[in-house]
């Protein structure tokens, strides 16, 4: 278990009338008296864990949408699944002037008693990169699949719980980062699947690369669609040729 910060007693810290500082030293209690396997689980889960999820969850969505049974529909949700990572990048660009501006410190420096199971972290706290990250792509996913969408939320949900568990960060921080990611995602959607969707759909058409958007099976299925629908092949003699070649 990682060393506790010194200072005073973790009962007299919770003194405060702060409803922010109150809940982190709830949360962060947590792992006052957990067993240090757990701590340590919840580092390796809060640093890297959950974000490796997120990224298999995100295969997992595109492997769903290529499958659905239109062009369109393949089309549009791949398109939103490349933006869910874009979007968490540019949430992760706008963040870095807020940090520089709010230059809040991390709670472990102003506060005592903070269980600190993260050692390093030396940059400011508002907002958490980490809570921005997974909630970008949780909305984004969403945008592309709603049940995908939704587990990604709970993931993130529990990305911030695990900050704040881990001394790094305050409640705020998580909420704020939870705020940054869901508006870059949602606000900034329209305009990037307006410039995502052509590109995806002219991908979709080529015959090398276009299984990224739609599975062979579906491809092969539309095609047996189209064979049983008898539409007849062109005929080469012009539109007026008889049975003996002859014009009519």
């Amino acid at each position: 278990m990682a060393g506790l910060a010194l200072g005073l007693p973790l009962t007299q810290s919770r003194g405060v009338s702060d409803p922010d500082l109150s809940l982190l030293y709830d949360i962060n209690g947590l792992a006052k008296d957990a067993p240090s396997w757990l701590d340590r689980t919840m580092v390796f889960v809060g640093e890297y864990g959950i974000m490796f999820a997120m990224v298999l969850l995100v295969l997992w969505c595109w492997w769903s949408v290529r499958r659905r049974g239109t062009t369109e529909d393949s089309v549009g949700g791949v398109a939103a699944l490349i933006w869910a990572p874009l979007a968490a990048g540019i949430a992760l660009l706008i963040n870095i002037p807020i940090r520089g501006f709010v230059e809040r410190p991390r709670p472990f420096r102003d506060h005592q008693g903070i269980e600190v199971l993260v050692s390093g972290k030396s940059d400011y706290s508002f907002v958490s990169d980490h809570a921005t990250l997974a909630m970008a792509i949780a909305a984004g996913l969403f945008v592309a699949h709603r049940r995908f969408g939704l587990a990604a939320i709970v993931l993130a949900l529990a990305e911030g719980f695990c900050r704040v568990y881990l001394g790094v960060h305050y409640p705020t921080d998580v909420v704020g980062g939870f705020a940054l990611g869901t508006a870059v995602a949602l606000l900034l959607a329209p305009l990037a699947l307006a410039l995502l969707t052509p590109v995806v759909s002219a991908v979709a058409t080529s015959e090398r690369i276009g299984r990224l958007v739609r599975s062979k099976r579906v491809m092969a299925s539309r095609a047996g669609r189209t064979e049983t629908l008898g539409i007849p092949e062109p005929r080469t003699g012009g539109p007026d040729v008889g049975e003996n070649g002859l014009a009519a």
